[in-house]
């Protein structure tokens, strides 16, 4: 309220200060109705989708995996800051998470059109019991490469992969339920990538735990 009052004040102000108020022309008045005004963020993205839909997801999920190692370090482990990892987090999320993401979901969208129960039902399995496994030993593949051990990605693997499809198993099948129930197709990612914030700071401190 004191904000909207301040700005009437100023207006007043500046009303005062420009001389006698003219009255508007019905010309005038139709020419302010033409002016556009800004869709804002949520437009803008929607566009970028539109025009560049691999891009914009890839791009969605380098600041969401970026954000989320940054949270890890900062307000979990609180040691010195790595920035490396933090690249090999956010260049995960570019590379990978974003480009996968968006052509398996849009096939699942294909061969099962709709938001019907027994196709979310059949979504979220396919989701979870597919999908999660290979995406994780993706991940944990991506981690051991980028750190320079190849050698290490079968132990990895081994090691870490079902807890964190354990962990996915607890947040993303609620999660993945509202998703393909109530998400648009167009806006799956950034909905899971929204989420996936507080995910990956799990998937942050499991990727990049030594291997025993």
């Amino acid at each position: 309220m004191r904000s909207s009052s301040s700005l009437a004040f100023f207006l007043f102000l500046g009303a005062a200060a420009a001389g006698p108020v003219q009255k508007l022309s019905p010309l005038s008045l139709t020419t302010l109705k033409k002016v556009p005004r800004g869709g804002g963020l949520i437009a803008d993205y929607n566009k970028a989708l539109e025009s560049k839909p691999i891009l914009t997801k890839a791009t969605t999920s380098l600041v969401g995996f970026g954000v989320s190692d940054a949270l890890t370090q900062l307000f979990i482990e609180k040691k010195d800051f790595n920035l490396m990892r933090l690249i090999k987090m956010a260049s995960f999320g570019f590379l990978l998470h974003g480009t996968t993401g968006h052509f398996f979901y849009n096939f699942l969208d294909s061969v099962m059109a709709g938001a019907t129960p027994a196709f979310v039902a059949a979504k979220v399995a396919i989701d979870q019991t597919l999908w999660a496994p290979v995406f994780m030993c993706m991940f944990f593949t991506y981690m051991c490469l980028f750190d320079g051990t190849p050698e290490l990605i079968l132990a990895k693997i081994k090691q870490d992969t079902f807890t964190a499809v354990k962990g996915s198993w607890v947040t993303w099948i609620p999660a993945h339920t509202i998703n393909f129930a109530f998400v648009p197709p167009s806006q799956r990612l950034l909905y899971i990538n929204a989420i996936q914030i507080f995910f990956n700071m799990f998937m942050s401190l499991l990727g990049n735990k030594k291997v025993d």
